[in-house]
């Protein structure tokens, strides 16, 4: 007796074919992991393997990777300048020109440049992973000569807009009026601002790694918070800083005790403790259950 044969399909019919229930299931599992957002081990994982590349880098590559991204934060300056330049004076204004606060950061970030408040979180957690002496001193040479570099890029910047006559006189003065109020507040208030500063920039931080198409978007709103708040960023306020004692309206001495102090101790706060340890606390304590 002869077997049986098996339907087949005719040329002549129309018409979509049943998909095997094997390819259906296999291409739903696939869209399903293509929409599940990744998991903090995951950002910790990437965060700390950036780290440890960082820490491998010679002192000479990072402090001209360092000059560079001082040099680019100027931009904030002039971005936020021109806009309040050329916006009317009214109440709402600082919510369009404190936009441009976000252009240097922009420029820093995705062009890979060493910024400090970045390198607070990058390089903390290779050594929160491996608890070295040696870690240690990485990481300490790895923030001296980025926030040098950092702060040696800022004053030039500062330097050369303030001194070379690139800018009409009404955008001189608007550089002017957003470059001030950096250290008005006393001791205590401009260190719980730059805690916050040096927060949202960590959070940025650990953001960034998943944000895949949205890493403009991300980088916009953290800084633009940042700028709007009136928070203390130890380089984009250096910057302004130094555009003020370049045009004669601040001293050095207000620069350091006022703001560079406390400013710097607050975005490491916020930058380290805040983000970094508890990142770093929630991934071993997934690890441990």
């Amino acid at each position: 007796m002869k077997p049986t044969p098996l339907p087949t399909r005719s040329r002549h019919e129309v018409g979509p074919r049943e998909p095997s229930p094997a390819l259906t299931k296999r291409t739903e599992e696939e869209k399903v992991e293509e929409r599940v957002a990744i998991g903090a081990h995951i950002v910790y994982e990437t965060i700390r393997r950036e780290g440890e590349e960082e820490l491998r880098r010679s002192s000479s590559a990072l402090a001209w990777s360092g000059l560079a991204a001082g040099l680019s934060m100027g931009f904030s300056l002039v971005a936020e300048g021109l806009l309040a330049a050329y916006l009317p004076d009214r109440p709402w204004t600082p919510l369009f020109s404190k936009l441009g606060y976000s252009v240097g950061f922009l420029i820093a970030i995705l062009g890979r440049q060493q910024l400090y408040t970045e390198a607070t979180l990058t390089a903390i957690i290779p050594f929160l992973a491996h608890k070295k002496m040696s870690t240690a001193v990485k990481v300490v040479r790895l923030w001296a000569v980025v926030l040098l570099a950092n702060l040696v890029g800022t004053y030039l910047f500062a330097l050369c807009i303030g001194r070379a006559s690139i800018f009409d006189p009404h955008i001189q003065q608007a550089l002017m009026d957003v470059s001030g109020g950096q250290a008005n507040a006393g001791f205590p208030t401009v260190l719980l601002r730059a805690i916050f500063a040096g927060w949202l920039i960590a959070l940025m931080v650990w953001l960034l790694p998943g944000a895949e198409t949205s890493r403009v978007s991300i980088i916009i709103i953290i800084t633009y918070l940042i700028g709007l708040g009136g928070f203390n960023h130890i380089i984009a306020g250096s910057n302004k800083f130094y555009y003020l004692i370049v045009i004669g309206g601040e001293t050095w001495r207000n620069y350091l005790v006022r703001f560079f102090i406390p400013t710097l101790i607050g975005n490491i706060i916020g930058g380290v403790s805040l983000v970094a340890f508890l990142g770093h606390a929630q991934v071993v304590s997934g690890k441990k259950t």
